[in-house]
């Protein structure tokens, strides 16, 4: 059997025994979505100790060398990679209207937006919807699970690790390239970007919270919540 596949399911399999656990887990704390708090708060410590000294410091440099027009492109193009896994999600939550509207803006962007470097449909008014598998899994009733910080990547829910590792290593174009190194430095290089584009966010989250690990966790609940019970599809464009 392929490596590349037996690793795929074995991301699967594992997310999917955390889930099992997770119904286990003892609720030792104030905040019941919470029971790994102590664990939890020392992984957002980490990630902000790599933050202070390694990712902050290589988005500002980022940031300041690439031209605004560069680093839009740059952002752009990752978010047209990521339209493939949304598309995807659409058809596995039967949400047709999202998929048309969301491989409309992946033709779009990819031939006339130049690889999505320009966000054309964008412009147009022309919006994703932005699911991934974690809503996936909350449409169809499973629930979230403890909360869980997640090294390097920050807050999350055990069902939206999961769904995260499914669109990342089973969903996503660049999981298939086969060369380490190009694939190496796309992952390297979306992730600076990202980075570097929520620098100004987690500076006015660190001046305006008392607890910064409370406030990101009531907030990503909050998202989280809205996203799977919402309807934030935009549809297309009036004319």
């Amino acid at each position: 059997m392929n490596n590349k596949f037996v690793s795929i399911i074995k991301i699967i399999l594992l997310g999917f025994s955390m889930l099992l656990i997770s119904a286990c887990a003892t609720t030792g704390g104030l905040d019941d979505r919470d029971p790994w708090e102590g664990f939890n708060r020392g992984v957002y410590s980490f990630n902000e100790t790599m933050d202070d000294f390694i990712f902050n410091p290589v988005g500002r440099v980022y940031d300041f060398i690439t031209p605004d027009v560069i680093d839009d492109g740059v952002s752009n193009f990752f978010a047209n990679i990521a339209q493939i896994p949304v598309i995807a999600n659409d058809l596995l939550q039967f949400k047709f209207d999202q998929a048309a509207n969301d491989t409309v803006r992946l033709f779009l962007n990819s031939t006339i937006g130049l690889f999505g470097f320009f966000d054309i449909a964008g412009e147009g008014n022309l919006h994703s919807s932005k699911e991934d598998f974690g809503q996936t899994l909350g449409h169809w009733g499973m629930g979230p699970g403890p909360y869980l910080v997640v090294p390097f990547f920050g807050p999350a829910t055990v069902r939206d690790a999961t769904g995260f590792a499914v669109d990342r290593s089973v969903l996503s174009p660049i999981a298939y390239i086969d060369d380490d190194l190009t694939r190496a430095g796309l992952l390297t290089l979306n992730y600076v970007d990202f980075k570097s584009d929520i620098l100004s966010t987690t500076n006015l989250i660190g001046d305006a919270a008392l607890d910064e690990y409370d406030f990101i966790k009531n907030a990503y609940f909050e998202k989280r919540s809205n996203q799977i019970n919402g309807d934030e599809f935009e549809g297309f464009p009036e004319e």
